[in-house]
Parts: structure tokens; sequence; C-alpha cells
């Protein structure tokens, strides 16, 4: 499989707006908002109406390309890839802050179940909304298929019961992806999404959580009581195929990883850039040309964690590619969200005991970084089911083969 690794012009000027409202908005209220859990950044509203303004002429700019006959070579080069563009845009965002990325109105972890499985009806009629995503319960939580709140057919309804916890943005998102089983009997199969506006009858926020990272994104146990919702808002087909199991809504996760391994990836450079600004003060010179044994033990760390850091970032760019290109990338969004998850932990973590106390205090972000990077290597599947994912996909063995 031959990937060009050269970003499009396309994908580069996604980059360098990402990037400056990351630099511009974002690094300068980051520890703010670290300091003042549960307050939301209104500072977000504007950055959000400025970023659908920048999709809406882009998806009129292709619109008219289509219109006048561009031709097929023509189109792609300004179609750069929705999965792609979405995981650079989670990389600069994430070096800016990523509990301010969490909390941007319209790019909730839901959206990208919307993009993943819904019908390009349900896509329409729920452009512009921003969506949480809601699996884990109180009884599991790697374990998908272990879904207990159901969703029951009562004419052109469906009514939702149970509890979700741990849900990004619960509180603040319009709307909550919601996974339950339409069918208990029927296993993982019967187990479908729901878009649940949040101020529907029925849901509640029943709390929100003190955490130890991405403070400045609120998350949120939900709770849904005899809560309907029109049958259309089931994502996909409703039908219950036990032979795909839930293959349809598992989709979701094939997309999503990857920009998890994206948000770990800038976090990941903000530290880098930070310890070579430091070892660069203290007079210390990093070196490739001389082998890493005859450097300084602080240079030889940091050309490790670099090493690392663009390997995450390769796997994540490989994950995005087959994704864009239709390509099944189940096994490489899980390396790279594994991949993702193990380096930003180490690398933040390493990063401030080099430092020493002055990276372990407030005055600089390093501690901030670190606590903010454990969450990369839990949410959206932990590094174990990641692990498990993968040596399933390598050795060819099901769920119940190999568990």
């Amino acid at each position: 499989m031959t990937i060009n690794l050269e970003l499009s012009e396309a994908l580069q000027q996604t980059v360098e707006r990402t990037h400056l409202a990351a630099e511009h908005v974002l690094r300068p209220i980051s520890r703010k908002y670290d300091l003042a859990e549960h307050t939301y950044p209104v500072e977000l509203d504007e950055l959000a109406k400025v970023a659908d303004e920048a999709q809406r002429q882009a998806a009129e700019k292709k619109a008219a390309e289509k219109q006048n006959g561009a031709s097929v070579s023509g189109a792609a080069s300004t179609d750069a890839g929705a999965t792609m563009q979405a995981l650079l845009s989670s990389l600069e965002m994430s070096w800016g802050d990523l509990g301010l990325l969490l909390s941007l109105p319209g790019r909730g972890l839901g959206n990208a179940a919307i993009a993943a499985v819904a019908t390009p009806q349900q896509r329409e009629k729920f452009a512009g909304v921003w969506a949480a995503m809601a699996i884990t319960e109180p009884g599991f939580g790697s374990d998908s298929a272990a879904v207990s709140t159901t969703a029951t057919r009562d004419g052109d309804d469906y009514v939702i019961n149970g509890e979700k916890i741990f849900v990004t943005a619960g509180s603040r998102a319009d709307h909550i992806v919601v996974w339950a089983t339409v069918d208990k009997s029927a296993g993982r199969a019967a187990i479908k999404s729901f878009v649940v506006p949040r101020e529907s009858p029925g849901v509640t926020v029943a709390r929100v959580e003190d955490k130890l990272g991405i403070k400045s994104s609120d998350t949120a146990v939900v709770r849904f009581e005899d809560c309907r919702v029109p049958a259309e808002n089931l994502l996909g087909s409703p039908e219950v195929n036990t032979e795909k199991s839930f293959g349809g809504v598992m989709q979701t996760f094939d997309n999503t990883r990857p920009l998890v391994a994206a948000m770990a990836v800038g976090i990941s450079r903000a530290a880098l850039e930070e310890l070579r600004r430091l070892l660069e003060e203290a007079g210390l010179e990093i070196d490739y040309d001389r082998p890493v044994a005859a450097q300084h033990a602080a240079v030889a760390e940091y050309i490790r964690l670099e090493a690392d850091y663009e390997a995450t970032y390769l796997l994540a760019l490989r994950a995005a590619w087959m994704a864009d290109h239709g390509r099944p990338n189940s096994a490489e969004a899980s390396m790279s969200k594994a991949k993702g998850g193990r380096t930003v932990t180490d690398l933040t973590t390493k990063t401030v005991e080099l430092v020493g106390t002055l990276g372990y205090s407030e005055e600089l972000m390093l501690e901030k970084w670190a606590r903010d990077a454990k969450i990369l290597d839990i949410f959206e599947g932990t590094q174990q089911i990641q692990n498990l994912i993968i040596a399933r996909r390598l050795l060819d063995k099901s769920s119940a083969e190999l568990r």
C-alpha cells in the first residue's frame, strides 16, 4: 500500500488556519479554564462561527466545481478528505489545548458518529448540530457490546431508558448520540445509535464530573427515562443483522480513533517544543549526526521521545488516509490510538521529570499537558482494548475466540 505523506495545498491551509486559532485563541486561555473547571469557555463561540463559515465556503466551492463539470482529478485536488482534515485540525487544536478542543461547539465526538454511519438524509437533517457521544455505562467500560440502555419501538418513535457516564460535553452539546439495544435477546447485533436532542423530555444531566485533566471540557452523567425520539433518529439501518453484528456502530471508532491519536500528537509536540527550548537554554545541543550514546542523557531521552512522536504521527496519517480512501482501517485505527495513548502519557510524564521542579509547577504548561494526556490512553477504547483489537485482526480471530 503506497501512501503519499506530502500534504496537499488544501491540507496545508487547514494546518495553517487551525494552528493560528490554537496559538491565538486556545493557548492564551488554556490555564484560565484549567483553573476554572465547569466554566464554559465563551471565547469558543466566536471561534466556532469562524470555523463554520470556513466550512460553508469550502462546501460551496466544492459544489460549484461539480456544477461546472470539474475534472475528476481537478476536483480531487480540493477535496482533501474529511478524515484527514479532521485529523490535522485535531492535531493543531490539541497543541493549543485539548480540553478546549473537546468543548468547541459543533465538533463533538457524536458528530463523528453521525458522519460515520448516518444516511445522506440524516446527515442533512443533523447538519450543524453539536453532538456528544454516550456509550459507557455504570456496568461496563470498554466492552461496548455490553450496552444495557434500551430503545423500544413504539409507533413512529423509540423510547430510550438507561444511564450513560463519562459523556464528553454531555452537559453542553445540544444533541447526544446514544448507544442502545433494540433487542437484548439479539446480542450485540441489536445495538444501534440514536441522535437525541439534549433538551428532550426524559433526558437529565445528573452530574458533571470533577477530573484530573481536560478540565475545560465538561464530562457528564446523563440519564434517559422514557425519552422519546423519532424512529428516523436511529443512525443507519434499523435492521438487526446477526451476521454483521454491530459493525455499523463500531465503524464510528474507525473514524474517531485516528483523531484521538492526532490529539496525542498535538500534545506531544507541544511538550517536545517546550522541552527542546529548555534544553537549549541550558546549553544542551541536540545533534542528530552524533550517536545518542555520545550525547547528554537528557538529549538522548529527547531523541527517543521525538522518535515515538514521529511514529504516532505516521500511524495516524495512515489510518486517516485509509478511511478517506474507503479501505478497512480497524486495525490501523487501533494501532494509531494505542501508540498515541502510550506515547503521549510517557512523553509528557518524562518531560515533567526532565525539567524537574519547574515542570511540576504551574509556571509552565508541562504539568497540565501531563494531566490532560492520560485521557487519550483511556477514552475511545483503553490501551488494553486496542491491543486486543489489533491481535484479533492480525491473527484473524473473532471476539469469541480471542477475548
